[in-house]
């Protein structure tokens, strides 16, 4: 992987990291949730949205429109979790969402979507405050990275059993049939692999890119104005912490996390999250590397107290065994899970009780 990170550094320096982005409306009645079926290379952030907004064909907005202030349903503020308002045209294409503005009804912060995501994370719009994630989710924010990720990276993750994109997402499609028709949420999206798949799929109302790395979201974007029919869709991109959602509880239908949860700060957080915005019968699918001694050397059962020492002080992956990852999803509320295994591969999923 170093000769192939330092083959692309040059292409990488040449090409363009990328410039601009709402939400359908979901019903929760007493705590019940029914589904309605700047870089060198880049344009502006304005002349982006024109001319995504000329490719999707958006009519021309009345003053009532372009004054239009509602409060959405499913973004959520991520310092206390009430229901952002948004004042801009309706829509949950990239254009629109740009032209945007939200704010938090109950304690005034207000997000940005001047980039071409909606920065949702609780240090938006900081100007001194900056901090650091552990070294494998830094990893990720990196440009160089960010590039090469859908260039050689993911594909190398055939070497430990993962079958390859398309029979990955068939076999998420699968899982996902129960919440057809609803929102599904592709946390760590990285540069969008999945997300355009499920996307072009038709078989959601609506589909959010959600990362924390600004430069995987630059290069999702980058791929997505390559094709008309996405930037038609019912996308949006979201910068979040996966341990933190900017979303209302029992707001989407279906979350999918391929190959994340081994980067994340804390797996427990992030997948209690997860449950707690899955409306009831909603479906978490993941995929991930599972525990062996050649990625974790407490992975046979006599060391396995030792990780508790050692970690601290480890910056590598987090890998899990098959019953670990049956006992976290259990722990976070998530009933009739399965799973399926192929060498050091596992898709698993939980659902959200009714």
């Amino acid at each position: 992987m170093e000769l192939l990170v330092r083959a692309a550094a040059a292409a990488a320096a040449s090409s363009s990291p990328q410039p601009s982005l709402q939400l359908p409306r979901r019903a929760c009645v007493a705590g019940s949730c029914r589904p309605r079926p700047r870089r060198p290379g880049f344009p502006s952030l304005r002349a982006a949205a024109a001319a995504a907004a000329a490719t999707t064909a958006v009519e021309p907005e009345t003053k009532e429109q372009q004054n239009d202030t509602s409060e959405t349903e499913v973004f959520a503020c991520p310092v206390c979790y009430e229901p952002l308002i948004r004042k801009g045209p309706p829509g949950i294409n990239l254009p629109a969402i740009y032209r945007s503005g939200f704010k938090c009804s109950k304690c005034n912060k207000s997000f940005t979507s001047k980039d071409i995501f909606l920065d949702l994370t609780v240090t938006s719009g900081t100007k001194e405050y900056t901090e650091q994630k552990p070294a494998r989710t830094e990893l990720f924010r990196s440009p160089l990275v960010s590039f090469l990720y859908e260039r050689g990276w993911r594909q190398n993750f055939n070497r430990s059993g993962f079958p390859g994109l398309d029979e990955e997402f068939q076999m998420a499609q699968e899982y996902f049939q129960p919440v057809a028709g609803g929102i599904l949420l592709d946390v760590s999206c990285g540069s969008g692999l999945f997300t355009r798949k499920f996307a072009k799929s038709g078989t959601y109302s609506a589909v959010i890119a959600l990362d924390f790395s600004e430069n995987m979201l630059r290069q999702c974007y980058e791929f997505i104005k390559q094709d008309d029919t996405l930037l038609n869709a019912n996308l949006a991109l979201v910068r979040a912490d996966i341990s933190r959602l900017p979303f209302a509880s029992c707001s989407v239908d279906a979350v999918h996390a391929g190959a994340a949860i081994h980067c994340w700060p804390s797996p427990s957080n992030a997948v209690a999250e997860i449950s707690r915005v899955l409306k009831p019968g909603g479906v978490f699918v993941g995929t991930t590397f599972l525990s062996s001694p050649r990625n974790n050397p407490f992975s046979v059962e006599a060391l396995r107290p030792l990780r508790q020492i050692v970690g601290p002080v480890n910056t590598s992956y987090n890998y899990f065994t098959e019953g670990e990852l049956e006992d976290l999803c259990k722990s976070c509320g998530l009933v009739n899970y399965s799973n399926k295994v192929q060498r050091s591969f596992i898709m698993f999923s939980g659902q959200k009780p009714y």
